[in-house]
This record gives structure tokens, C-alpha cells and sequence, in this order.
């Protein structure tokens, strides 16, 4: 028996334990419903109609009763590793504060972002190498039992660095990578088109002057013009040869999009222009847009708004990117926004459990995994009341 099935016996529930939650809005597929789920072991067992509350059943008191969340693209780990600007805090601790964080508000499972690809050039170097040894802590941690919900690896490929090549040959098909995306930051195009929005990034998290500015945004080029066909390329055969789901970020123009569908990428992060996300639509490429851009009423960044996108029906997936809470209520704003509470939160469960290959979750079915979440919407924000994991409530 290996580590990862010993932390798997450890966190299972005892066979045989039986919970009904009774009650509650049920969330299927295409339809909202009042009724009960029964959970047996780590499965859901039977889904029931009606309100009645047996004597042992939880009363979810009409809350709602859904699949947990799945997460695929999270930046919310690096911000527990580094709380305040220079502070460096002990990667067990922020790993299981992260775990914990995004548990408390309805995600059982995620793709834990890390950035590969450090550049070592330059004088002020931005980008540090972290991520083989903060996701080998990672999943120490997963084997031993130590975290609450679900955590796969989610590679983020830098095209504009100096290492890539080199960090991405340090992980192996046991690291369990679910997606290698495709990220090019390399200023004046994409997400940096207008150099203005990285001119007040690099200000205001880095405090660089105006010259040390022009100096990085030289040094992105050059790096970018000397490795970028490359990383591309290398890119694209890792995440083949993990076995991992290809990922493109900040699609901007259509050629972009033509560009990731030769590549074989089956999902777009966060496409910057309208243009962008109807040529991956038409390209089969599913959308993935940020939750805080939802919440928010539009893009920090200058770029689409998710809802004129979701309006269009060009939204597929949400991902909660820097604010975990995003996601959750990011997924009922959809539901309002269609009309239809189930088409909302399947961008937060069904679909991005689908566009990864998970067949074991993501909806409320017989037989599923028992990963579910019980929230309230009714005060203008998400509550989450309670959460489990393979039939285990762990929030």
C-alpha cells in the first residue's frame, strides 16, 4: 500500500456511516429541487424528493445542497506563502491555511497554481524558482492526511523566462499535474498590450521606480524574443507527457485562439477581448473567466467583462483567480443572470469537472463522490453552512 492509499484510508469515513441531509434545494444537472441526499461511505446513495426530515437526517433548513466547487486556476496559495510584501511565511503553514481557507467557502476540489520558468538574469529578479519544492511539501502533505480537500497540480507555464525548460523536466507523471497552461507575460501584447497596467503592477507590488520599470519591461523582451518559440514548444510536449490538460492564458486576438487550437489546448484562462472568446467557441476551446472580474462588475485590468461574455453565452467556467470567496458567489450571480440556478453552478462544478477529466464529481448523482457543499444566498452574498468531502464533513 503506498503513502497516498494509507492517507486515503485515513481520511475516508468509516464504511457503512450513513448521513441524510433533508431539507434542501437540491442542485441537479438542468434543475433545482426540494428534497433529500443520502450519503453512504464516501457516495452519494439516493436523492430523494420532498421535504420530510427523518428523526436522523441533518435539516439543511432549505438551504441550498450542491457539488462542491473545483477550482482550476488559483493564485490564493502564493499569497498565504507571502502575506505582506517581503515576508516570507513557512510553506507548511500556508499550505494547510490555504486548504483551509478555500474549504470554509465551498471548494473541495483544486488546481493549485504554481509558476514554473524564474528568470536569473536579471538584476532585480521578479520571478524566483519555487514550485518543485513547495508542491513536493504539497503533496506530502495530501499524502499524509494533512488537508481537507482535493489539491492537484496546476503548472504555470512562463514563456517570457529563462528556466523553463529546466523546471518543468523536475516533475514527473506521479505528481499527479492536472494542467500545464501556457503563460506569456512579455510586455505589449496580451494581457500587457498597454504597458500602462504593468507600469502600476510593477509600482505598486514591487515599489519599483520609473527606470527600474524600463529596464524590466527591456529585459521581458529580450528574454521573451531569445526563448519564447521554444518554451512554446516545450511547453506543449510536458504537458502531453504528464498527461496533463493544456491550458491557454490571456488569449487576445483571434489568431491567438488559432494558435492554442493547433497546440491542442482545451481551455482558454481568462481571453481578454469578446473577439477572443468567440473564436475559442468556435474553435471548441471552453472559456474559463475570473469570478472577482464577475463580482466586480468588470476587469481590473482593462480587459472584457465576464458578464457581457456570460450575456453572449461565451462563459463556461469560472475560476475564483486571487479571492476564493469569488468563486461561490461569482457562480450564483450566473444563476441570476440566466435564470437558472443549475446553469450557474455548473460553471463552478460540471464544467470545469468535465474539462479536466474528473468523472468522479462535479454533480449530484448516484453514486458520485460525496463532495458537497450546503450554502445560503439569500442575504445578498454565499454563506457556506457546511461541507464534505468524500462523505467526510470537513467545514
Amino acid at each position: 500500500m503506498t503513502a497516498q492509499d494509507v492517507a486515503a484510508v485515513r481520511a475516508a469515513p468509516v464504511a457503512g456511516t450513513r448521513t441524510i441531509l433533508a431539507n434542501a434545494r437540491l442542485i441537479l444537472a438542468d434543475e433545482v429541487v426540494d428534497g433529500s441526499l443520502v450519503i453512504e461511505g464516501e457516495s452519494i446513495a439516493e436523492i430523494d424528493p420532498g421535504r420530510t426530515v427523518p428523526g436522523d437526517a441533518i435539516d439543511c433548513g432549505g438551504d441550498y445542497l450542491a457539488p462542491g466547487l473545483i477550482e482550476l486556476h488559483t493564485d490564493n496559495l502564493e499569497r498565504h506563502m507571502q502575506p505582506r510584501p517581503g515576508v516570507r511565511w513557512p510553506h507548511n503553514a500556508a499550505i494547510v491555511a490555504h486548504d483551509a481557507e478555500l474549504a470554509s467557502v465551498g471548494i473541495t476540489t483544486v488546481f493549485d497554481a504554481m509558476r514554473v520558468g524564474s528568470n536569473i538574469s536579471e538584476a532585480r529578479s521578479k520571478y524566483g524558482k519555487y514550485a518543485r519544492a513547495l508542491s513536493r511539501e504539497l503533496l506530502a502533505l495530501r499524502d499524509r492526511g494533512g488537508l481537507r480537500i482535493s489539491h492537484f497540480l496546476h503548472l504555470r507555464a512562463e514563456i517570457c523566462s529563462e528556466t523553463l525548460v529546466e523546471e518543468l523536466a523536475e516533475f514527473s507523471a506521479e505528481d499527479r499535474v492536472g494542467i500545464v497552461s501556457l503563460m506569456d507575460h512579455t510586455p505589449e501584447q496580451r494581457q500587457f498590450t498597454d504597458t500602462k497596467q504593468l507600469r502600476t503592477y510593477l509600482s505598486g507590488k514591487y515599489a519599483m521606480g520609473p527606470d527600474e520599470i524600463d529596464a524590466h519591461i527591456q529585459f521581458q523582451k529580450d528574454v521573451s524574443a531569445q526563448y519564447g518559440a521554444l518554451h512554446k514548444r516545450e511547453g506543449v510536449k510536458r504537458a502531453g507527457e504528464l498527461g496533463a490538460i493544456l491550458a491557454s492564458h490571456d488569449d487576445t486576438t483571434p489568431d491567438h485562439v488559432s494558435e492554442s487550437a493547433g497546440q491542442g489546448v482545451g481551455l482558454a484562462e481568462f481571453p481578454t477581448t469578446l473577439e477572443a472568446a468567440q473564436a475559442c467557441h468556435a474553435h471548441g476551446i471552453a472559456v474559463m473567466m475570473g469570478a472577482p472580474n464577475l463580482v466586480r462588475g468588470g476587469s481590473h485590468s482593462g480587459n472584457v467583462a465576464a458578464k457581457d461574455l456570460a450575456e453572449r453565452g461565451l462563459l463556461d467556467i469560472l475560476s475564483s483567480d486571487y479571492a476564493p470567496a469569488s468563486l461561490l458567489n461569482g457562480a450564483v450571480m450566473l444563476g441570476e443572470i440566466w435564470g437558472n440556478m443549475a446553469r450557474g453552478l455548473s460553471t463552478v462544478t460540471a464544467a470545469p469537472a468535465r474539462s479536466t477529466g474528473l468523472a468522479d464529481r462535479g454533480t449530484l448523482t448516484i453514486g458520485q463522490r460525496a463532495d458537497l457543499v450546503r450554502f445560503n444566498a439569500d442575504h445578498g452574498a454565499a454563506m457556506t453552512r457546511g461541507l464534505w468531502v468524500r462523505g467526510h464533513r470537513v467545514a
